[in-house]
């Protein structure tokens, strides 16, 4: 799909033109809750959803607050739903670091971490930098990379190869550095990697990470992991690039403490808001202030690769969250799933303009190779889910194919997932052996369930986080393996009742969303996992353009009478029921609803509508 953008809501591509698949409609019916009133009427949407009222509760919350704050209500509606009180508001509004940093010392192993890049630092010893191959890897490697280079210090960076290495530290890999470097920090990996990290010997192992851990930690000078299981789990929604920053932030208060100056932390953010965002950790806490002051440094563009990135991607307007998760994110990805692993760190670290523009071209490039890998697999793999479903409905969607490329089963399952809203595991297979990814929906720790698959030997090796998991399994175990994951999973999933159905945050006319309530509304953001962005429906609007943008997308024009044209625009919505349905929209009046956003045009801002979803006025 073009620009990384995000996939269809719901529904399969084989579902535009026939009437919906039953093993889709049957995992609907599992979980629908019929008690639910449908607002505006709409029982059965274009992507088969029930649209739902705002929570009754929260809309009294929400106008107490407006009245006590004197908020605008939209605005009062996401405070109240993040438990914001009156009192607490403007704190909210403007987040600060200062006071949502912990302290660093509250992990365990930090002071020693700490002190022993300190003193790697300060003697020029020699470093290696081991890091996974994802967003979340390569800005916690650039970060490490720019403390040290600040200190002018250089470091070696090393990722493994997705395909012949696979996921965090080998032996062979931690042999190699060990015997050439003083110091290896593992970063996004290695809480897991015992047998790995042992192979370093007589040389310091640092890992640096957020993974699930297991009963023992591997053999490593420290271990700085907010899942660890002997930690309480109140920084437990850290992504690695989080962590780093902690550990950088306690190295340089011992550099302040011996008088040495200290590289600039704040000017990182802008790398610490893209792991956050694009890892999908939760923007909560100190999370979010990572993401708003983050986006602040960004829009500076004083980091070449990021802003070579955003050139090539077309980004024309000041950085957002979701730019972060759909713009730039799997283009940094795009190296480690179809190209070369360390492309992505490289570029987010290089200081050299012409270098960063030559990366980000050929992270571009790659991009388009894994859109075209990414559409062969993901039908095949949604065709398997509908099987699945139909013959048995239940709380997991799978597929697994021989010879899919093990770099794009991550964001396939995240496809699957985003089609079923499901927990969802895509598997490629090659030579007896099965490589896959699992992506989860919010409520049910997907990683944890697939640690316990691994404890009890129905895999090789598995692991990861709430949201996101990955797994290695023998071929012929796979369906016993998804059978047990799904008996796992059943609990959580159950008490998630209704979660097909679609939540509207309130009702808003076209005259309603202006740029003035937009720069109020991103005050509460930035919106994200599990502090998501208002869903407005506009009711009964006139559809006066609609046209499509590359293979996938759709644009449309609406209004209602009286008001100015508004922009809505519905990334991937061809791949799914919304863009066929909206084709022959022109003239006719719908329900719409989804999520503002601001755009630049002519050097002018505009509100546009993103479409989450349509139904047509009866």
């Amino acid at each position: 799909m073009s620009q990384g953008m995000p996939p269809f809501s719901c529904g399969f591509r084989a579902a535009v033109r026939a009437p919906k698949p039953p093993g889709l409609q049957a995992c609907r019916d599992w979980r629908r809750n019929p008690s639910m009133s449908a607002f505006l009427n709409v029982e059965n949407s274009l992507t088969g959803r029930r649209w739902l009222s705002p929570d009754p509760a929260l809309e009294r919350a929400a106008e107490a607050l407006a009245q006590e704050s004197a908020l605008p209500l939209p605005i009062a509606r996401v405070l109240a739903s993040r438990e914001v009180t009156a009192a607490d508001a403007q704190g909210y509004l403007e987040p600060k670091l200062r006071d949502l940093l912990p302290n660093p010392l509250r992990l365990r192993d930090m002071a020693p971490a700490a002190e022993r890049i300190v003193a790697a630092a300060n003697s020029g010893q020699r470093v290696a930098i081991f890091a996974d191959y994802d967003v979340d890897g390569g800005s916690s490697a650039a970060l490490l990379i720019d403390w040290f280079r600040a200190q002018g210090r250089e470091t070696t960076l090393y990722i493994p190869d997705r395909i012949d290495e696979g996921y965090g530290p080998n032996a062979p890999a931690i042999s190699q550095l060990a015997s050439a470097h003083d110091l290896i920090i593992c970063v996004d990996c290695g809480t897991l990697s015992h047998d790995a990290l042992a192979a370093a010997k007589d040389t310091d192992v640092i890992v640096l990470d957020h993974h699930q851990g297991g009963e023992t930690l591997p053999p490593a000078l420290a271990v700085v992991n907010p899942n660890r299981q002997d930690e309480d789990g109140s920084l437990g929604h850290l992504c690695a690039a989080g962590v780093v920053f902690l550990t950088l932030v306690q190295a340089n208060k011992l550099l302040r403490e011996s008088g040495r100056a200290q590289p600039d932390l704040i000017a990182m953010l802008d790398l610490v808001a893209l792991a956050t965002v694009a890892d999908v950790a939760p923007l909560i806490g100190v999370n979010r202030a990572f993401v708003r002051q983050g986006l602040v440094v960004m829009a500076r563009r004083e980091r070449v690769g990021l802003s070579a990135l955003s050139d090539v991607a077309r980004l024309d307007s000041a950085p957002s969250a979701f730019h972060l998760g759909f713009l730039l994110g799997p283009r940094i990805n795009a190296g480690g799933r179809v190209g070369r692993a360390d492309l992505g760190a490289l570029c987010l670290s290089t200081t050299d303009p012409r270098r960063a523009e030559a990366l980000a071209k050929q992270l571009d490039e790659l991009n388009r190779d894994r859109r075209a890998i990414e559409a062969a697999v993901r039908d095949e793999a949604l065709a398997q889910v509908e099987a699945h479903l139909a013959a048995a409905p239940g709380p997991l969607a799978w597929a697994a194919g021989e010879g899919w490329h093990p770099g794009v089963v991550g964001i396939v399952a995240a496809r699957v997932k985003e089609a079923v809203n499901l927990p969802s595991v895509v598997i490629g297979v090659e030579r007896g052996i099965g490589k896959g990814s699992a992506r989860s929906v919010p409520g049910v720790d997907l990683g944890r369930a697939i640690q316990r698959l691994a404890s009890e030997g129905l895999l090789i090796k598995g692991g990861g986080h709430a949201m996101a998991a990955g797994l290695t399994v023998a071929e012929e175990l796979i369906p016993q393996a998804m059978a047990r994951l799904a008996e796992l999973l059943s609990r959580e999933m159950a008490e998630r009742s209704g979660v097909n159905d679609l939540r509207i945050s309130g009702l808003l006319d076209p005259q309603g969303a202006s740029v003035e309530m937009m720069h109020l509304l991103e005050r509460a953001g930035p919106f994200g996992q599990a502090a998501p962005a208002p869903r407005f429906a506009f009711a009964e609007q006139l559809v006066e353009n609609v046209t499509t943008m590359g293979d996938s997308h759709l644009r449309l024009r609406f209004r209602s009478p009286g008001s100015q044209p508004v922009e809505a625009v519905a990334w991937g919505a061809m791949n799914g029921p919304l863009g066929p349905g909206m084709l022959g929209a022109k003239g006719r009046r719908f329900h719409l609803a989804g999520k503002l956003e601001l755009s630049l045009w002519g050097g002018k801002e505009r509100v546009r509508l993103r479409l989450d979803d349509a139904a047509e006025v009866a």
